[in-house]
Formats: C-alpha cells, structure tokens, sequence
C-alpha cells in the first residue's frame, strides 16, 4: 500500500472553546495555530515517507471544523517539506469554472515541480456550495437520483472532460450544456490575429480571424497531469466510472464484503477498458478510515470519541446521512452515529498496534487497495496527540505494509 493522510483542516480548539470563541473561525491566533499544526504535520509525515498529504475543498465553516484546502497553503506547505505530494481530495467540480481550475492546479503542479495531485468530489454541502452553483442553476448532490442530483452529476462530468481537454496539447473547443469555450462558440473576437497566427498554438485562429479554439496554460508539470482521485465514493457505479475514466475511487465503503464487491467491480471496468496497469481487484483504488492507536481498544476508543467519530460526527457530518457507508450487509434503515456502527462497518479501527495490524490484514485480504487514507485528527485533539498517533503508525505498523 501507498499511504496517504487526510487533513480537513480544522481550527484548534475544544468544543468548549468553539462555543465561548464563537465564531472561532475568525480569530486570527487560531489560524495561525492551525496553519502552524498542519506544517508540523506535513513534514512528520514527509519524514516517514508517506505519499501525499491532502485536503478536502469546503468553506465557511465559522465553527472551524472544515477550512478546506486552497492553493496557498498547497504551496505553503510544499515549501516546508523536501518530497511529500500535496494536494485536494478533492475540489467539488460543480463550483468551478473548468479553464480556471486547470490554470490554478497547473500553476501549483509547476512550482512544485511534480509534487501535487488532484482529487474530485461533486459536494453535499448546501451553505456553500449552493451560493458558488447559482450561476449555474446546481445544487448539492443528493445522491438518490433525482433531479437535482441528475444536474449535479452532468456539471460534474462536463467540468472534468473540460479538464482534461485543458491540459492536453492541443487548442480545442467544447460546445457544452454549461459551457462553451471559446465564448462566444461560433468565435471569440480576437484583435491581436496576427501574433497568434504566428505565436499561438495551432488551430486557435480561424480564417475569419476569429478565435475558435484555445490552448490553456501553463501544462502540469506532470505528464499529462497530476494523479486523479476521486473522493469519498460510496456506489459501485462510481467504482466503475473511476476504472473507465482513470481516476483512483477513495473509497467510504469500509465493510469486507461491500469493499470486495467494489474492488471486483472496479477490476472488471479497468479490464473492459484496456486498462494494463490494474491487474487485480483494488490496484489503484484507495479506502478511507479513521485509526487511533493506544496502549488498550477502551484508550484508543476514548480518543476516537473525543474526536472526529465521536464528536464531529454527533455535531456535524452525521447530520447528512452518510448511511450508507456504514450499512452492514442486508442492514436497512438509518444507522445510528455510534462508534460501535463505525467499529462494525470497518471503518473505525480502534486499539492496539496489534489490534491494528490485524485490521490493516483484514483491509488487504477483502480489497487489497493501493492506497489507504487516514483521516487524521488535526485541530480536534492535541497536536502532541496526532503526532505521536502518526508516529506508532509509520514506524510500527507501516513498514509491514509498504509496497
């Protein structure tokens, strides 16, 4: 396995201190703190030789419970570390203009000569992503199929097809249900005709002299771009689209049997598709979990509850469903927010650094995924916490799984 860490990242306090500070998402101390955390972090795991450390994309949370990632602490943090990658799982492609996105993502993957990758989401939720999506006419997705999530996934897959397009070589137009490019599509006016006849690429000046394609730049440093993921997928349908397309399926289904399922799914996809580089069930595929480590389970659990499955899911993620990333085979109905549902699913591995070890057997035996994301603690415990958490992991448990 490749290992990769998760970070939301999260303003530092107690939730407590989230209530007497409100809104701590204001107060400039704590930034600075969480900026400071997320550097202390990143060269740790840097050391250790982990693959990437990444970040989800969301904004305005005034609670400080998700920043988000933006392409200043990309760089930021890749300035402070020597090889580690960096980047979003993932941004939510409905909220972007597609040219824009490959510009900034383009940008980042130059400076940092090759040390970014690139994950993609469609995004759940409303307080933000509905207030970018108005141009638009999209919402959420709601995962159920309906209307609204039947928009939602057509931006999603306009806005990656145009981004692809972005970073080939070759100028191109794209005639498109939410976008055309060049606008207008019939040509663009374009006074400097000759310099681009002459200068440009290929094929962007027509003989009316207008402008009917284009070619954006700067090209990732990476050929032809960075590594694509695709954060956090739940369905076997969206296995199957990631085998086709490329791109790797992080996935939330964490139950043996479910995660099999998924992985032979993608498998089948990646062979249909002429895929040479997935050669079994879970090659290029990743699973997320969440992992606390002490000197007992009853230790561990007592961290994880102080923590993002025990305090974040009861005040936050648990209030947008989810349930199906923690339904246990033949299970129907709502699944309560209780360690106990996130220790049955799989998801939760709670204990000893034996205890884990057999967890991570397990995880390999099922699906056998080329990467494991942990979505670390950051900003919810102490920052002493995390660290020494990461540090039993990668010099106790990770070496036996490296490769």
């Amino acid at each position: 396995m490749k290992f990769v860490a998760l970070s939301l990242p999260a303003i530092p306090a107690t939730p407590d201190e989230r209530q007497q500070l409100r809104p701590i998402g204001h107060r400039t101390d704590r930034w600075q703190q969480m900026i400071h955390e997320n550097v202390a972090l990143a060269q740790m795991l840097d050391d250790y030789g982990w693959e990437a450390y990444t970040f989800p994309q969301h904004e305005l949370h005034t609670e400080g419970h998700e920043i988000g990632f933006s392409m200043a602490l990309g760089m930021h943090l890749l300035d402070q570390t020597k090889r580690i990658k960096v980047g979003p799982i993932g941004y939510v492609l409905p909220t972007w203009s597609p040219v824009r996105l490959a510009v900034e993502t383009a940008w980042l993957d130059q400076l940092s000569q090759g040390r970014t990758i690139v994950g993609f989401a469609r995004g759940y939720q409303h307080r933000w992503f509905n207030l970018h999506g108005q141009v638009l006419g999209v919402q959420v997705a709601t995962s159920t199929g309906d209307a609204q999530d039947q928009t939602n996934r057509r931006v999603f897959e306009e806005v990656y097809r145009i981004l692809k397009l972005c970073w080939a070589d070759e100028a191109f137009a794209y005639d498109g249900e939410f976008y055309k490019i060049p606008y207008p599509a019939d040509g663009c006016p374009w006074p400097a005709v000759e310099m681009t006849k002459t200068m440009g690429a290929p094929g962007e000046m027509g003989d009316d002299n207008l402008l009917h394609k284009v070619s954006v730049v700067p090209k990732p440093y990476q050929k032809p771009h960075p590594k694509l993921f695709q954060a956090f997928s739940l369905s076997e349908a969206t296995a199957r689209w990631c085998a086709r397309e490329g791109l790797t399926p992080v996935m939330l289904i964490s139950h043996p049997e479910s995660a099999r399922r998924n992985a032979e799914a993608h498998f089948e996809a990646a062979q249909q598709a002429g895929r040479g580089d997935v050669k079994a069930p879970g090659d290029d595929m990743g699973g997320l979990r969440q992992i606390y480590l002490a000197n007992s389970r009853a230790e561990a659990l007592a961290l994880a509850d102080q923590g993002i499955p025990g305090y974040g899911w009861r005040t936050f993620w648990g209030h947008y469903g989810f349930y199906e990333a923690f339904r246990l085979p033949g299970q129907e109905g709502d699944i309560p927010w209780t360690l106990d549902s996130m220790e049955r699913a799989h998801y939760l591995y709670a204990g000893t650094v034996d205890d884990i070890k057999r967890k991570l057997e397990e995880m390999v035996k099922a699906c056998n995924p080329t990467y494991l994301v942990w979505w670390i603690e950051q900003g919810f415990l102490p920052l002493a916490v995390v660290q020494r958490q990461l540090e039993l992991f990668s010099e106790k448990i990770m070496p036996e799984f490296v490769g």
